[in-house]
C-alpha cells in the first residue's frame, strides 16, 4: 500500500470520463453511442483496488448516437424510459486482482427496474498530479451485457430474417478521477 495516495474517495471528472457502448443493427453493421452525463467515485487506493468500492450514476437522458430521432427512440418507454427510469446505476461487491493493475470489478447494474450482477474488467491506467496540485487516477473497463436481461426488449424483424437491434452490448468506460482532500 502507497503512502503517497492511500485510501481515499477520487471522485469522476464528468468532464474527462466517458461511457461507451455499441450494438449491432441490422445484423451486420454496428452502431455506437454514448451517455454524456456520469457520476460516481472510487473509494479506496489506486495501488491496489481489491478493498475499493465503485459507484456510479449515468443520467440515460444523456444519451447521444449522433442520430437525434434514435436518440429520441432510446429515451422513450420503448427502450430505457427516461422519464420513469432516469438513472442506470452500478455499485460494486467485489474487486479481484487479475495482474499488476488489472482487476475483476463485479457488482449490481441497475438498468430500467432490472438489476443484475455484471463484472467490468478494469485497468488502472495511472496517476499522478496534474497542473494544480490535484491527484488525479485513470481506470479502463468494458463489459458486456445482453440489453434484454435489463428489460430493453424492443425489436423490429427484417424482410431478410433476423432482427433490427442485436441483443449484445459492448461497453467501454473511461474514468479519470480526481482525490477528494
Amino acid at each position: 500500500m502507497s503512502t503517497a495516495t492511500g485510501t481515499a474517495r477520487w471522485n469522476v471528472d464528468p468532464s474527462h470520463s466517458l461511457v461507451e457502448f455499441a450494438v449491432r443493427h441490422m445484423m451486420f453493421a454496428t452502431v455506437k453511442g454514448r451517455f454524456g452525463k456520469v457520476e460516481g467515485y472510487i473509494q479506496g487506493n489506486p495501488d491496489d483496488l481489491t478493498d475499493a468500492v465503485f459507484e456510479a450514476s449515468i443520467d440515460t437522458a444523456s444519451i447521444d448516437t449522433r442520430e437525434e430521432n434514435r436518440d429520441a427512440h432510446l429515451r422513450s418507454a420503448d427502450f430505457f424510459d427516461v422519464a420513469k427510469f432516469p438513472q442506470i446505476t452500478f455499485r460494486s461487491r467485489e474487486v479481484a486482482k487479475t495482474g499488476d493493475n488489472t482487476y475483476k470489478v463485479t457488482g449490481d447494474l441497475t438498468i430500467r427496474d432490472a438489476t443484475r450482477p455484471v463484472t467490468l474488467d478494469v485497468e488502472m491506467t495511472g496517476q499522478g498530479k496534474d497542473p494544480w496540485g490535484n491527484q488525479r487516477m485513470g481506470l479502463s473497463a468494458r463489459t458486456s451485457i445482453n440489453r434484454k436481461d435489463f428489460g430493453l426488449t424492443w425489436n423490429a424483424p427484417l424482410e431478410a430474417g433476423g432482427w433490427l437491434v442485436g441483443d449484445k452490448v459492448d461497453i467501454t468506460i473511461e474514468v479519470e478521477a480526481v482525490r477528494q482532500q
